[in-house]
């Protein structure tokens, strides 16, 4: 009888169990491969057709091309102010909103919140075509005004989620410490809940700022004729053109790298590459 399979001890015979066992590095294997394959790839391929023309050759070109049209760079504004303005009405919204739902039951809120979560289970376009028909019926026109409700509607779950969890995680026995101390709810607002909730608000702007840039499907539906053209049109243009052929794969390349430039500069100006700080103190 062979130890490799069985062994005997005191007359009887037992079978040797075999576990699989694998390393944190052999785990990492699959996830590494999905990033190369879907991610790392990708960007490389951008980035060769952002620095090539269509013949291959290296240039430099396709970014003198977009800083010197005027048509371009004014989108790219445009973008960025349209941005910035369903951003700081998302957030003028959802605090309240996340604010009273992290003081109300938690059952209760959970319910609430799965109201406001219930929207983005549905398809997008769907949500945007449902909102279009909504504001007809309501008899407000299609154009810009149309076009910043129906980005906000779409894109307020992304603040108010992340608003909601670092406010129901925050110690609520700082705010009763500060009143306490005779600080007035103003204060307490102001000095301890608004500075201990930042990451929440940073991460909610970052969910809704970026997206809306490149955000062209509402404002295809919701422009009319007064309606604006986000950066995210041009990229499609450029990759699609009108009848659904690729025109200028250089060009959507080379704007959708400067897309990805502004991500990386806006991320590290609000600190999203840093690690989460478990602010303990408050200034009262």
């Amino acid at each position: 009888m062979t130890l490799a399979s069985k062994e005997q001890t005191n007359g009887t015979i037992k079978k040797r169990k075999f576990h699989l066992s694998f390393s944190r590095k052999q785990l990492c294997i699959p996830y590494a491969l999905f990033l190369i394959m879907f991610v790392v790839f990708p960007l490389l391929l951008v980035v060769y057709y952002a620095f090539t023309d269509s013949t291959g050759a290296i240039t430099l070109n396709n970014f003198i091309e977009f800083f010197t049209d005027t048509t371009k760079i004014s989108t790219l504004l445009i973008s960025v102010l349209v941005s910035f303005v369903v951003t700081a009405i998302c957030l003028l919204i959802a605090y309240p909103v996340a604010y009273i739902l992290s003081k109300m039951n938690k059952k209760i809120a959970f319910v609430l919140l799965l109201l406001f979560i219930m929207p983005m289970w549905i398809n997008f376009v769907l949500r945007a075509m449902a909102m279009k028909e909504l504001l007809s019926l309501i008899g407000i026109p299609l154009g810009s005004g149309a076009n910043i409700i129906g980005l906000v509607y779409d894109y307020l779950p992304f603040m108010i989620l992340p608003l909601y969890s670092t406010l129901i995680k925050m110690d609520k026995s700082l705010e009763e410490a500060a009143q306490d101390l005779g600080a007035s709810k103003v204060r307490v607002f102001i000095d301890v809940t608004l500075p201990l909730s930042l990451s929440g608000i940073i991460s909610g702007a970052m969910m809704v700022f970026l997206p809306v840039m490149s955000c062209y499907v509402i404002t295809d539906a919701f422009s009319g004729s007064t309606g604006f053209t986000v950066i995210g049109k041009l990229i499609a243009w450029c990759f699609l053109g009108e009848n659904g052929t690729m025109t200028n794969i250089n060009g959507g390349a080379t704007i959708s790298l400067i897309m990805l430039i502004i991500l990386f500069v806006t991320m590290f100006a609000t600190g999203g590459f840093k690690s989460e700080d478990n602010v303990r103190g408050t200034n009262i």
